[in-house]
């Protein structure tokens, strides 16, 4: 898990293969802007520092967490989209919500790379 200690965009690249062909979806979360364009803009920046072209990088907005899973599933069977990228937040509060979600939106978005045999 990254944290403030540990930012796992520190990763070393040397087994990374050439992405140069390869296109990624990235589905966004507009809830809790501030969390998700942060993970958005490292992703991106992962990406590319790793040999993806900027044009074969696709970024769609969801609303919420919860949406993330059919945004995932509308990305993945594009025969054209190599691997699909995720990125949500959810806050842990008092109710049970930020279980039933994140168990809800983990087992969707396993499914759709499963289904459609891509890494999302």
């Amino acid at each position: 898990m990254a944290t403030s200690l540990k930012s796992l965009s520190a990763h070393s690249s040397k087994n990374v293969k050439d992405m140069s062909d390869k296109t990624f979806g990235i589905i966004v979360s507009e809830w809790n802007e501030d969390v998700t364009e942060a993970l958005f803009s490292g992703a991106y920046q992962t990406l590319i520092e790793n040999g993806a072209k900027k044009e074969n990088i696709i970024r769609k907005n969801v609303p919420g967490s919860f949406e993330l899973t059919l945004a995932a599933q509308w990305l993945a069977q594009e025969e054209s989209i190599d691997a699909v990228i995720c990125l949500g937040c959810v806050i842990q509060g008092e109710t049970k919500h930020f279980d039933f979600i994140c168990d809800a939106v983990a087992h969707g978005i396993t499914n759709v790379g499963l289904k459609y045999n891509k890494p999302v």
